[in-house]
């Protein structure tokens, strides 16, 4: 029992008056089980509610990808644009 004494402490604080929730804190996390410690759904695979592919990790960092490129041919362009005539790259 002198272990669950010894257990770090939760660091969630109460709005009303201020003070700690002094609870034990989850293995691994810095609140109680009460404040969040336990909360969320497992990433990937492991969540098993796919219904589209629309905002997968891959997705995403192609989009970023190809707008960045747009960003690039869109500078480069005004570049051109902004050349006095006869004169070039």
């Amino acid at each position: 029992m002198h272990s669950a004494h010894s257990a770090p402490r939760c660091g969630a604080k109460s709005k009303r008056s201020g003070a700690r929730c002094n609870a034990p804190a989850v293995r691994g996390k810095r609140v109680c089980r009460m404040h969040g410690a336990l909360a969320g759904a497992p990433r990937g695979d492991a969540h098993g509610r796919f219904k589209h592919g629309l905002y997968t990790c891959e997705k995403l960092a192609s989009e970023r990808a190809i707008a960045e490129l747009l960003l690039v041919s869109r500078r480069g362009l005004q570049d051109l644009d902004h050349q006095p005539p006869g004169e070039s790259h």
